[in-house]
């Protein structure tokens, strides 16, 4: 007979090194290219020495007259804290009992609940790493009761349940109440959110406010993705990009005027070219929107030319410019393409995916006052790029 210490021991030993493998290496091309370490983690943070230029210990001069002076290498500390990733699955008594009687339809319902878990961290944690750590999916134009208008979908989907936030400050300002998302209109760029209704001028921008959604409780407590590292502003990693210009990336805009142009050969090898003069920095992974990437195929028809296409680690096939991999991904902003050296890139992290276990030892929790049980993953980590110089970002390129 089918029990919870049945399906316990199934999470532990069955389940969780295949969903952390898929966790891992099946979120999207980027992620299964960048290497996770438990390195330079210490305590709740991650501390790293980020060494930079080269060592000044060189120098010429007369047969008999004095040495170099020493000058070692430039060094400075990353400090980041780790960010808590949760995944979460439910299942209910009823369905519990219902399946007791049958191993198979018991796996049937844990495959179900894993199945969902995978899919839903894939759509978060690819965003994440697209993402300025924020955790904003979308900034809100105007409301009317239960429907709001904003500026882009691409980070929205049916079922996530969301905080709406004023970013200005970062205050939750749906009464403390999560609203999940009903519908999405992609079109209109209009989502639907389940809840009381909401007053028609509460979430609307103004001159002094603006507001935003982003997945309930997480604002401002997201992984370190791409967007917070290609800016020529601020601090990143606790340093001042005003103080250490390595700290900023290649970025190029390509529009004419206000237009968006084309995509070529000559503007991404420029950037390429720019990244192994200047920082020693290899591309090895180009990463685009799914309109960039059929503006480049268009460039190759237009020539007459064949695409090479290549299989990249985590099971993904990609387009080949001069055999580096080009993939598109939707969470990639329009009109962008980023040109990484992921070498570059580590993931932290305190461990891999573990279950969250009880005093007991369990990872099956009833919900408190709820017919309900749950099971939560855990990972502690965080991305620091070592070399934020060694990137590039080409922005403005039509979109077809």
């Amino acid at each position: 007979m089918v029990t919870l210490q049945t399906a316990d021991n199934a999470l532990k030993e069955v389940y969780l090194g295949v969903v952390a493998d898929q966790l891992n290496t099946s979120i999207n091309p980027l992620l299964a290219r960048i290497n996770q370490t438990t390195s330079d983690v210490w305590g709740k943070e991650i501390r790293k020495l980020a060494p930079y230029g080269i060592n000044g210990g060189i120098g010429a001069g007369d047969e008999d007259g004095t040495l170099p002076s020493a000058a070692g290498n430039n060094y400075a500390q990353f400090v980041l804290e780790l960010k808590n990733l949760y995944g979460k699955i439910e299942i209910s008594d009823k369905a519990v009992r219902a399946s007791a009687s049958s191993a198979g339809a018991f796996v049937n319902l844990l495959n179900a609940e894993m199945e969902g878990l995978i899919k839903a961290s894939s759509f978060n944690f690819g965003r994440m790493l697209y993402g300025d750590g924020s955790g904003v999916l979308a900034n809100i134009t105007s409301n009317s009761t239960n429907s709001i208008t904003v500026d882009a979908v691409t980070n929205l989907v049916e079922g996530m349940v969301v905080d709406i936030i004023d970013a200005s400050n970062g205050s939750v300002v749906n009464n403390g109440n999560a609203r999940r998302i009903t519908s999405i209109n992609r079109a209109t760029k209009t989502v639907n959110i389940s809840g009381t209704a909401l007053s028609a001028d509460a979430y609307k921008p103004t001159e002094s406010a603006s507001y935003a959604i982003c997945v309930q409780g997480s604002y401002g407590k997201e992984l370190t993705g791409l967007s917070a590292i290609f800016s020529g502003t601020g601090s990143l990693y606790g340093l001042s990009r005003s103080e250490y210009s390595w700290m900023i990336p290649y970025m190029k805009d390509i529009k004419n005027g206000n237009t968006a142009t084309d995509i070529s050969d000559v503007i991404m090898q420029t950037a390429i070219d720019n990244l192994e003069e200047n920082f020693d920095s290899k591309v090895d992974f180009i990463v685009c929107s799914a309109g960039v990437k059929r503006n480049y195929q268009e460039y190759f028809t237009s020539y007459r030319t064949n695409i090479d296409i290549m299989d990249i680690a985590g099971g993904y096939k990609a387009m080949s410019y001069n055999g580096i991999p080009l993939v598109s991904d939707k969470f990639v902003k329009p009109n962008t393409m980023y040109m990484l050296n992921t070498k570059a890139f580590n993931l932290h992290q305190l461990c891999d995916w573990q279950w969250l276990e009880g005093e007991d030892g369990r990872v099956i929790k009833q919900t408190q006052n709820k017919p309900t049980y749950t099971a939560t993953l855990v990972k502690y980590a965080d991305i620091i790029c070592d070399q934020p110089s060694g990137q590039a970002m080409i922005t403005g390129i039509k979109e077809s």
